[in-house]
């Protein structure tokens, strides 16, 4: 695939206009046969440059052989490599931006089906024609039945009514619990709402129990209206109006009380007045028509092209588990090995279930290392065939083993210090490649005959004897270059080898139970002990073998041992295995938060992962969307494409647009990358197929990112030869252009469906100082007197790390607030939408400690020392109560982030990345470097404190009165608190960071990054010993708070010196 053209070179960068005229020289070529060059305005619409096209065609040859203009339409190749034709005539070439200025003119096509694929294709950043082209029979099985599973669902939408269209499209908010202090928020045990009517000016406040349902507050908002300009004769219609949240794409509707609205909620518990819209249904029944409208025409195109597979035959199959025989390979040959002429190059070969070894693995070595080897000699596995589990995976890797000395002399490509080594004797072992496959293929079958592997050089941290069991079972697309293995699965039988239906192992399981002895079901006091660890603890074999005899007592006591008990099965055994799926049937069902832990790749069984996703299907929407970004990076584990969790998250988001648009958003950032692009990839074609109409605002979206990457390289490239004020001029010259400007107006934000990117606000768009210089994009809001709207766009950093810590951040909120304590953090938005790109929230009326502080002081030496330059800014915007209410909220996210800070070891902490808002909210930005990876210099660190308090912090929350204790006891407390509650989920953050370890963040890359937050959380010790703990850091922190301050004063200086 070509990559897009962001350089100098590009020719639909605003800057690289080929004629000064703005004018470009686009080849095009007539079904004739005849080409024509002509330049046309790069600006120009489709449908002018075929006026012009035809022209001038009338002076060419064979021109009267043409059918009428409107017959033709223009293709080219996009930037994504995809044939796209261009049936939207109103688009602008420079938004079209073809690979090269070369269109084609074609006879209209009449297929819709066709033209769904190529929308389909440019959307994902992906053509389809690549999953035809790979003639894979799981990738098309897969496509075939969720293309109908799409289908059902775009059926079922037909005919719907607006107000059920509004429920699936704009389905409410809910806020999940109410704190027990929200009525002290109220007014008189009411809240104060205000209504403003669509299409005119009236606007009114009422005064209403926060239990009253939306429909009676549209009769009460109708009444009034018609009381005020004398119409009191005329009928109430309630059901003829929704509430809409004033600029937002949010609606207040159903049967539930306002208080239960997530935006009501919201603004009650920060004491501001809610700002409703009352709309008619017509303006709802335009756009659910138009929708509908998008929605037949998907319907009524040509059926799928891929044709319905025929009934299987009825054929002789033989089970897995009448096969005793030893399980064997042969490996062949290897070509482009790689590795050094002196080594010795070993390929090994393990099988596994998880990271858990099925038998001990097999080594081959070859004295000489060459390119290409011929090995031709069988491996004979410690393991029969018939206690092969289905999800049993072959790893193989290649590594050479030199003398350590030799190493110094080394010509090739091996870094020692890159990857992970072994040394044994005196020698070095270095890994040059590894690749897996399945034992069996997704049909359950034992595989057998040749399989060429191309392996994979890139490695994880952690390697399990050389092997890397958690690595894709894809192999490497990328042929050219990679080091290939070339094996044979030997054939058993002249019957084709599957593994046992479901049905026949409970019969095996049953059969086995009678023949079995009674195992006592007594409580074992250790046994409790066991199950109360957390998940990184290991367990011994002794553990292990308890547990499984007791798993009967396990479940009628302990149904969340759920996971242990699962690691202490024998998955070489067949019995065992056999035994444990009968034993899941009538386990009861977990809570969705302790089943999260069985989609680790420790569990790799499909049912067991199945009952997993059966858990999950008890959460809201709301919570699903919580754990959406593990949840799409654990489909990375799933070996097959036709799984539980890939049919769960579709069916969700096919459910819900919200929930549709993220999914949407964490598949295609990492569609780029081989291992899952075409796994990512068919899930995205499935949920475009069944949301044909919310395609529409995904691709504006796609463009306005596309153009903001455009709008950063033009930056990047003049930022060396233009100063910062003519850089912003020549930012501010592209978005007024109409190419732009409408790229970039009226679109669903990707961060947040509901809020509407309307009006750009160009004065006050500008780029950030950064190496990567980020774009700082602006709206106008909607809302009479509301904040402008404001998004960063960032190109050339990595955001999946901020995006999952601002994701914890959220569910540390969510768990305090469950127990009853609002600390007004404020995880703002952030979303990664492909490689090193993504937005992020701009936090309005908000400043940096630097900036506040710098803005007090003459001398930037002096500022970070200035400890009433905090006070006295919060001062300049409240007085009276409001100061009083600015300070509480500073004392409780103060609280807040000093304890989430600490727990998930967030560093490089300056006063740049803190920042504060007007109404008094403290909160952090940037998370570069978590679990204690703080930064160092000549080997020292930087960063000694725990987490940041500092004395201007303390002079804050004591109200400026050096002696309040009691304020600042009360904050001390409020640590405390949110400490152990957060102690008390422990296991689900550590499960959390697991599910990502997938990911390929720089600082989540093994599982010894998780151990910081046991250590953290100190989950191996009592309730009372961790307070102690934390206790001690508190204190620590407070002690040596003056070294935060002399780092600010030296990152202060840095900053005014730089400006």
């Amino acid at each position: 695939m070509p990559p897009a053209m962001t350089d100098a070179f590009d020719i639909w960068a605003v800057d690289s206009q080929i004629g000064s005229d703005g004018s470009i020289s686009v080849d095009f070529l007539l079904p004739t046969g005849i080409y024509v060059n002509l330049d046309v305005p790069r600006e120009a619409t489709i449908s002018h440059i075929k006026q012009l096209l035809w022209k001038q065609a009338h002076s060419y040859p064979l021109f009267h052989l043409l059918m009428e203009i409107d017959s033709y339409m223009f293709s080219c190749v996009n930037q994504t490599a995809v044939h796209e034709e261009l049936e939207d005539e109103t688009r602008r070439l420079c938004d079209v931006r073809p690979f090269l200025p070369v269109l084609k003119v074609v006879t209209r096509s009449c297929d819709p089906g066709e033209k769904l694929d190529s929308k389909i294709g440019v959307l994902i950043g992906k053509g389809l024609h690549e999953f035809d082209a790979l003639q894979d029979p799981e990738v098309k099985e897969f496509r075939r039945k969720m293309r109908q599973i799409s289908e059902e669902k775009i059926q079922s939408l037909v005919g719907l009514s607006w107000m059920d269209w509004l429920k699936h499209t704009y389905p409410p908010e809910q806020e999940p619990s109410l704190p027990e202090n929200f009525q002290d928020k109220l007014y008189g045990g009411n809240l104060v709402v205000a209504i403003h009517f669509d299409n005119c000016q009236d606007v009114f406040s009422f005064q209403v129990s926060p239990n009253m349902n939306p429909i009676k507050l549209n009769e009460l908002a109708i009444r009034k209206r018609l009381t005020i300009h004398g119409r009191n004769d005329e009928e109430v219609e309630p059901y003829d109006y929704v509430l809409q949240v004033s600029g937002k794409l949010e609606y207040v509707f159903g049967d539930h009380p306002l208080i239960h609205f997530q935006y009501i909620h919201h603004c009650v518990m920060n004491r501001t007045l809610p700002q409703l819209t009352l709309v008619e249904s017509s303006s709802i029944k335009k756009m659910c028509e138009r929708e509908m409208i998008s929605i037949e025409a998907a319907i009524n195109r040509k059926s799928s092209n891929l044709p319905l597979p025929l009934p299987p035959k009825k054929s002789r199959i033989i089970s897995v588990w009448e096969v005793t025989t030893p399980f064997k390979i042969e490996l062949v040959k290897g070509n482009k090995l790689n590795t050094e002429e002196t080594a010795k190059v070993h390929v090994k070969a393990g099988l596994f279930h998880g990271t858990e070894l099925l038998c001990k693995p097999i080594a081959r070595s070859e004295l000489s290392g060459k390119n290409d080897h011929a090995w031709n000699e069988t491996l004979e596995f410690d393991i029969n065939i018939c206690d092969l589990p289905r999800m049993a995976r072959l790893c193989f890797a290649v590594y050479a083993v030199m003398d350590k000395m030799k190493t110094k002399k080394s010509t090739k490509t091996i870094n020692p210090s890159k990857y992970q080594t072994i040394r044994k004797a005196g020698k070095v072992h270095y890994p040059v490649a590894w690749v897996n496959t399945m034992v069996f293929d997704f049909k359950g079958q034992l595989k057998t005959g040749d399989l060429i592997l191309h392996s994979w050089s890139s490695f994880p941290d952690e390697l399990e004897e050389m092997l890397n069991p958690m690595g894709t079972v894809q192999t490497n697309p990328y042929t050219e270059n990679a080091t290939a293995l070339h094996i044979r699965f030997q054939e058993y039988s002249k019957l084709p080898i599957y593994y046992p239906p479901f049905d026949k192992i409970l019969e095996k399981a049953a059969e086995i139970a009678r023949n079995s002895d009674s195992v006592g079901m007594a409580v074992s006091i250790r046994l409790k002990e066991i199950m109360e660890r957390d998940p990184l603890s290991q367990l011994c074999e002794n553990e292990m073998d308890l547990i499984w005899t007791l798993r009967y007592d396990c479940r009628e006591n302990f149904p969340q041992s759920l996971p242990k008990l699962l690691l202490s099965v024998k998955w070489n055994k067949l019995e065992d295995v056999a035994q444990l799926q009968a034993l899941l049937q009538i386990w009861s069902k977990l809570p969705p938060r302790e089943a999260l832990e069985l989609l680790d790749f420790n569990y790799p069984d499909q049912y067991v992962r199945e009952y997993a996703v059966g858990c999950l299907k008890q959460m809201s929407d709301e919570e699903l969307s919580q754990y959406l970004l593990q949840l799409v990076q654990v489909l990375k584990y799933e070996p097959f494409l036709d799984c539980a969790l890939s049919r769960f998250l579709l069916e969700r988001a096919l459910a819900n647009r919200r929930i549709g648009q993220m999914l949407f958003w964490h598949l295609r950032s990492e569609v780029h990358i081989p291992a899952v692009s075409v796994q990512f990839g068919v899930i995205l074609e499935a949920y475009c197929r069944g949301s044909v109409a919310h395609m529409k605002v995904l691709s504006k979206q796609v463009e306005a990112l596309n153009k903001m990457k455009t709008l950063n390289s033009l930056i990047k490239l003049n930022a060396m030869k233009q100063s910062r004020a003519k850089g912003k001029d020549t930012m501010h010259t592209c978005l007024r252009q109409n190419a732009y400007r409408e790229a970039l107006s009226d679109l669903q934000s990707p961060l947040n469906p509901s809020v509407l990117l309307s009006e750009l606000h160009v004065e006050k768009c500008k780029y950030m100082d950064s190496k990567m210089k980020p774009l700082w994009i602006v709206y106008n809001n909607k809302v009479f007197g509301g904040d402008l709207v404001g998004i960063i766009f960032k190109n050339g950093d990595d955001l999946r790390q901020d995006m999952l810590t601002l994701q914890i951040l959220r569910l540390m909120d969510l768990l305090w607030k469950e127990a009853g304590l609002n600390l007004r953090v404020l995880p703002y938005g952030c979303l990664a939408t492909g490689d090193h790109s993504g937005l992020i929230e701009v936090v309005s009326a908000s400043e940096t400690i630097a900036d506040i502080q710098l803005n007090s002081s003459n001398v930037a030496a002096a500022a970070a020392f200035n400890k009433d330059a905090l006070l006295n800014w919060l001062k300049e915007y409240n007085s009276g109560d409001d100061l009083d209410r600015a300070i509480e909220a500073f004392t409780l996210s103060c609280a807040g982030y000093c304890v989430a800070t600490y727990v998930l070891g967030i560093g490089d902490r300056h006063s740049d990345n803190i920042m504060v808002r007007k109404n008094g909210q403290l909160f952090h930005i940037d998370f570069g470097h978590i679990l204690g990876n703080f930064k160092s210099k000549f080997g020292i660190k930087r960063e000694r404190v725990p987490f940041i308090l500092t004395y201007d912090f303390i002079h804050v929350i004591q109200q400026g009165k050096t002696g309040n204790t009691e304020k600042f006891g009360r904050f001390r407390q409020c640590c405390e608190e949110a400490y152990l509650i957060l102690r008390r989920h422990g296991n689900l953050f550590i499960t959390l960071f697991a599910l990502m370890l997938t990911a390929g963040l720089p600082e989540l890359s093994s599982v010894k990054d998780i151990q910081y937050l046991k250590d953290s959380l100190a989950l191996g010790k009592s309730e009372d010993e961790a307070l102690k703990q934390f206790k001690q850091k508190f204190d620590e922190a407070l002690r040596e708070s003056w070294t935060t301050k002399v780092n600010w004063m030296a990152h202060t200086v840095r900053k005014d010196y730089r400006s």
